[in-house]
Protein backbone atom coordinates (compact mmCIF):
# COMPACT_ATOMS: atom_id res chain seq x y z
CA UNK A 1 0.00 0.00 0.00
CA UNK A 2 1.22 3.48 -1.00
CA UNK A 3 0.94 6.01 2.13
CA UNK A 4 2.13 9.59 0.20
CA UNK A 5 0.79 11.02 -2.57
CA UNK A 6 2.34 14.42 -4.93
CA UNK A 7 -0.54 15.90 -6.53
CA UNK A 8 -0.44 18.24 -9.15
CA UNK A 9 -3.05 20.61 -11.06
CA UNK A 10 -1.66 22.07 -14.33
CA UNK A 11 -3.24 24.03 -17.39
CA UNK A 12 -1.96 24.66 -20.52
CA UNK A 13 -2.64 26.55 -23.22
CA UNK A 14 -1.36 28.56 -26.19
CA UNK A 15 0.96 31.81 -25.24
CA UNK A 16 2.89 33.36 -27.70
CA UNK A 17 2.80 30.87 -30.15
CA UNK A 18 4.12 28.17 -27.63
CA UNK A 19 1.98 25.42 -25.49
CA UNK A 20 3.06 26.27 -22.22
CA UNK A 21 1.75 24.92 -18.62
CA UNK A 22 0.53 26.96 -15.80
CA UNK A 23 0.90 24.98 -12.39
CA UNK A 24 -2.07 26.13 -10.69
CA UNK A 25 -1.34 23.84 -7.51
CA UNK A 26 0.66 21.00 -5.97
CA UNK A 27 -0.37 18.99 -2.59
CA UNK A 28 1.72 16.21 -0.69
CA UNK A 29 -0.88 14.06 0.72
CA UNK A 30 -0.24 12.11 3.69
CA UNK A 31 -3.35 9.59 2.83
CA UNK A 32 -5.04 8.36 -0.54
CA UNK A 33 -8.43 9.60 0.87
CA UNK A 34 -6.74 12.87 1.14
CA UNK A 35 -5.22 13.01 -2.13
CA UNK A 36 -8.59 12.06 -3.81
CA UNK A 37 -10.11 15.13 -1.63
CA UNK A 38 -7.62 17.31 -2.77
CA UNK A 39 -7.76 16.20 -6.44
CA UNK A 40 -11.44 16.75 -6.48
CA UNK A 41 -11.43 20.26 -4.26
CA UNK A 42 -9.24 21.85 -7.03
CA UNK A 43 -11.64 20.09 -9.94
CA UNK A 44 -14.32 21.72 -8.49
CA UNK A 45 -12.69 25.22 -7.83
CA UNK A 46 -11.61 24.97 -11.44
CA UNK A 47 -15.37 24.56 -13.26
CA UNK A 48 -16.51 27.08 -10.17
CA UNK A 49 -14.21 29.70 -12.05
CA UNK A 50 -14.74 28.56 -15.28
CA UNK A 51 -18.73 28.50 -14.89
CA UNK A 52 -20.18 30.70 -12.07
CA UNK A 53 -23.34 30.11 -10.66
CA UNK A 54 -25.75 33.04 -12.42
CA UNK A 55 -27.62 35.05 -10.10
CA UNK A 56 -24.66 34.92 -7.81
CA UNK A 57 -24.26 38.78 -6.46
CA UNK A 58 -21.15 39.14 -7.83
CA UNK A 59 -22.23 39.49 -11.29
CA UNK A 60 -24.98 41.95 -12.68
CA UNK A 61 -27.75 40.45 -14.64
CA UNK A 62 -26.66 39.60 -18.48
CA UNK A 63 -22.75 39.70 -17.55
CA UNK A 64 -23.49 35.75 -17.77
CA UNK A 65 -24.66 34.32 -20.85
CA UNK A 66 -25.45 30.05 -21.99
CA UNK A 67 -22.11 28.69 -24.26
CA UNK A 68 -23.45 27.35 -27.71
CA UNK A 69 -24.54 23.28 -28.02
CA UNK A 70 -21.41 22.33 -29.31
CA UNK A 71 -18.91 24.21 -27.23
CA UNK A 72 -16.92 21.32 -25.23
CA UNK A 73 -18.16 21.76 -21.38
CA UNK A 74 -15.03 21.91 -19.57
CA UNK A 75 -16.74 22.66 -15.63
CA UNK A 76 -19.54 19.73 -16.48
CA UNK A 77 -16.45 17.46 -17.17
CA UNK A 78 -14.93 18.19 -13.69
CA UNK A 79 -18.02 18.16 -12.21
CA UNK A 80 -18.88 14.67 -13.25
CA UNK A 81 -15.49 13.66 -12.32
CA UNK A 82 -16.05 14.37 -9.30
CA UNK A 83 -19.41 13.19 -7.97
CA UNK A 84 -18.70 9.94 -10.44
CA UNK A 85 -18.42 6.84 -7.77
CA UNK A 86 -16.81 4.39 -10.51
CA UNK A 87 -14.47 6.98 -11.24
CA UNK A 88 -13.28 7.67 -7.74
CA UNK A 89 -13.05 4.34 -7.25
CA UNK A 90 -10.90 3.54 -10.29
CA UNK A 91 -8.57 6.21 -9.27
CA UNK A 92 -8.09 4.83 -5.49
CA UNK A 93 -7.27 1.77 -7.38
CA UNK A 94 -4.48 3.32 -9.95
CA UNK A 95 -2.73 5.30 -6.91
CA UNK A 96 -2.89 2.14 -4.40
CA UNK A 97 -1.24 0.11 -6.98
CA UNK A 98 1.23 2.84 -7.57
CA UNK A 99 0.27 4.35 -11.25
CA UNK A 100 0.37 7.62 -11.95
CA UNK A 101 -3.54 9.22 -12.04
CA UNK A 102 -3.80 11.74 -14.55
CA UNK A 103 -7.17 12.80 -15.71
CA UNK A 104 -7.76 15.89 -18.51
CA UNK A 105 -10.60 17.87 -19.61
CA UNK A 106 -10.07 20.53 -22.45
CA UNK A 107 -12.02 22.89 -24.73
CA UNK A 108 -11.00 24.78 -27.43
CA UNK A 109 -8.05 26.79 -26.42
CA UNK A 110 -6.80 25.07 -22.72
CA UNK A 111 -6.40 21.72 -21.60
CA UNK A 112 -6.86 21.49 -17.41
CA UNK A 113 -5.13 18.31 -15.78
CA UNK A 114 -5.34 16.81 -12.20
CA UNK A 115 -2.32 14.11 -11.33
CA UNK A 116 -1.08 12.29 -8.77
CA UNK A 117 1.42 9.45 -8.14
CA UNK A 118 2.73 7.67 -4.88
CA UNK A 119 6.28 9.35 -3.32
CA UNK A 120 7.13 5.59 -3.12
CA UNK A 121 6.96 4.79 -6.65
CA UNK A 122 8.60 8.18 -7.22
CA UNK A 123 11.61 7.40 -5.12
CA UNK A 124 12.07 3.86 -6.75
CA UNK A 125 11.69 5.66 -10.54
CA UNK A 126 15.01 8.02 -9.05
CA UNK A 127 16.74 5.61 -7.44
CA UNK A 128 16.37 3.15 -10.41
CA UNK A 129 15.19 0.48 -7.16
CA UNK A 130 12.42 -0.92 -9.56
CA UNK A 131 10.70 -1.11 -13.04
CA UNK A 132 8.93 1.77 -14.73
CA UNK A 133 4.97 1.86 -13.37
CA UNK A 134 2.83 1.76 -16.39
CA UNK A 135 0.69 5.09 -16.22
CA UNK A 136 -2.95 4.69 -15.08
CA UNK A 137 -5.11 5.76 -18.41
CA UNK A 138 -8.91 6.76 -17.19
CA UNK A 139 -11.22 4.84 -19.50
CA UNK A 140 -13.70 7.86 -19.28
Amino acid sequence: MHDEFLCHVTTYGVCGGRWVGVPLGTYRAPTLPLALWWLRDRALWIADRLDPHPGGSAYPAGALIPVGEGTLDVPSALREWCREPDRQGWAAEELSQGRLLRFAAQDDTTEYELMAESVDTLRMRRTGAGPAVPVGTSPW
